[in-house]
């Protein structure tokens, strides 16, 4: 039995590593300076970020149509006997909704999992899915794995401007303004698939030390962990501190993946974060 694995384009899997494993995506869209742009296809964050400064309207986000995910299903069973397609949190995209809108089309055929998570939360499940794959699990079997791993898994992150969570409503303007003011950094992780506080420090400095002591104590009580690295434009220094905080400590490394244009609509620029895994689950 041969599964074709489906996911988003929230996932930040870039197209070589996708191509690599044999992975489906979906784009969801940005709506910027009047038109509607797919997500790594006719936008990326630089030109979102560009737009932004020279004074265009914030960008929204929307998910694909049922249509959409329809197509790709279709594609993929004339090659594959099942489809796995694992989306973006339900409770921060309409995305999952549409696959399985989709997926009603076809039966059995098509499983659609809420990966409960975003980004690289989102990525690494879905990596994990095509290895199990090619290891012949069944659709229930991995299925059952990624629910274990999304129980355990972790996300921890930093934004370097308030602003955008003002503009997209997580905190108000004049939370935004102090914040500002008092070089606050907010310590962001992915809860039961929602974006919730971490914690927040104040200064950069501060805010990169949690995130490297987070990932250590995270590696260190599982006896191993995988871990993936993100960021957005802007980002790639502090990232680069993160790595140089993390030096000597051991781990499957799945290495530096950009934000894509949907994700950094939310984050903004300097944005940097890890993503975490057990082993096994």
């Amino acid at each position: 039995m041969t599964i074709a694995i489906v996911t988003d384009s929230t996932s930040d899997l870039d197209p070589g590593l996708r191509e690599q494993h044999g992975i489906r995506s979906v784009p969801l869209y940005v709506l910027f300076d009047g038109k509607m742009h797919k997500d790594g296809i006719d936008i990326t964050p630089a030109d979102l970020f560009k737009g932004l400064r020279e004074g265009k309207k914030t960008p929204s986000t929307s998910q694909p149509s049922p249509a959409e995910f329809a197509a790709v299903y279709r594609e993929a069973l004339e090659g594959a006997d099942q489809v796995l397609s694992v989306h973006i949190s339900g409770q921060l995209s309409g995305t999952v909704g549409s696959a399985r809108l989709a997926a009603q089309e076809f039966g059995d055929r098509v499983t659609v999992v809420d990966s409960r998570s975003v980004s690289m939360g989102l990525g690494m499940q879905v990596l994990r899915a095509a290895q199990r794959a090619r290891e012949g699990r069944t659709v229930a079997e991995i299925v059952a794995e990624l629910e274990r791993v999304a129980a355990q898994a972790d996300i921890r992150f930093t934004v370097d401007t308030l602003d955008f969570l003002r503009i997209n409503g997580r905190i108000g303007g004049a939370q935004a303004l102090l914040g500002s003011l008092l070089n606050i950094k907010p310590i962001l992780t992915v809860k039961n698939g929602r974006v919730e506080s971490g914690g927040r420090v104040r200064g950069h400095k501060k805010a990169i030390a949690d995130i490297v002591d987070h990932v250590r104590r995270y590696v260190e009580g599982r006896g191993g962990a995988r871990v993936a690295f993100l960021c957005t434009v802007g980002g790639e220094d502090y990232l680069r501190e993160v790595r140089a905080g993390l030096s000597g400590v051991t781990f499957e490394d799945l290495g530096d993946h950009p934000i894509g244009a949907v994700v950094a609509t939310h984050a903004g620029p300097g944005t940097v974060g890890a993503t975490l895994e057990p082993l096994t689950a």
